[in-house]
């Protein structure tokens, strides 16, 4: 004789569905497989870069360097990732400071790239144990592609320079902010290189790399990757220049240029998040 159960409850020998549980399972699954992906992600962009080929990736920026520079020494009269010139320029500047403006854009450059070397350097240093994190480079690189962005909006979208004012000669802001963005961030590449311990590859400067080519006593080995890594420097610099200077005279324009330089900045972020990892 069965007893009665009272609303809702369950005879006593009865279990629960086993419907019920399998409803259940689906959130579980999904609240596990969203916990591992959110784990793995975490780990991925906390790791180490491989640097085994990471070179070629620091080779890729000297690209860039043609490109700003040679766009940036067309249009404005001054360098915005390498300094050497800009050095010279200041100098010059000193002594003159009436003949021309340069020497007030060249400074501007030399400054803001020192303290770009600064942030970029605490970057890669303060926030971890390893300068070569995934997530570090990763946003070194994309800071570095918002300035060029920026710089370039400002010359798209900004005020056209007054009319028969030199844009050489010009020192107005829509001219001198493009300038402290552009080599504010230039110094990144360099301080990437550092981190990835090719320091031959700033992509920032060339002189040494040219002294160091041609006086290896093993230049015409045949295994010779540093040999080769010092070609390749100088030759892709050489063809983002040539690249630069065409557009830059072109309908394209500096701002072109810059937009150019900033998609193949977030070509590198890309590249840098599809690196492959260290093993642990």
């Amino acid at each position: 004789m069965s007893s009665s159960n009272g609303y809702g409850a369950l005879p006593h020998n009865s279990r629960p569905s086993a419907n019920g549980d399998e409803e259940q399972q689906p959130l579980l699954h999904g609240s596990n497989n969203q916990m591992s992906k959110t784990t793995r992600w975490r780990k991925n962009m906390t790791a180490d870069v491989r640097r085994d080929w990471a070179d070629l990736v620091l080779l890729a920026c000297y690209i860039i360097t043609g490109l700003l520079d040679s766009a940036s020494i067309s249009t404005w009269g001054s360098f915005v990732s390498m300094q050497t010139g800009n050095t010279v320029y200041f100098g010059l500047g000193i002594t003159a400071p009436h003949e021309s403006t340069r020497w007030i854009k060249s400074g501007t450059s030399l400054g803001c790239f020192c303290i770009g070397s600064v942030f970029f350097s605490a970057l890669h240093r303060v926030p971890s144990p390893s300068p070569k994190r995934r997530w570090i480079l990763c946003t070194s690189f994309t800071l570095q592609m918002l300035l060029i962005a920026a710089a370039a909006a400002i010359i798209t979208f900004g005020p056209d320079a007054a009319e028969g004012v030199d844009p050489k000669e010009s020192i107005d802001w829509p001219v001198l902010a493009p300038i402290a963005l552009v080599a504010f961030q230039s110094c990144g590449q360099a301080v990437a290189s550092r981190a990835l311990k090719y320091n031959a590859l700033t992509s920032v400067v060339l002189t040494s790399n040219y002294c160091d080519l041609f006086s290896d006593a093993e230049l015409l080995a045949l295994r010779n990757p540093e040999r080769n890594r010092r070609v390749g420097a100088p030759t892709l610099l050489l063809i983002g220049a040539v690249l630069g200077g065409v557009l830059a005279r072109s309908s394209v324009g500096a701002a072109g240029v810059l937009w150019i330089a900033a998609v193949m900045k977030l070509l590198v972020v890309i590249s840098w998040l599809l690196w492959p990892a260290e093993k642990e």
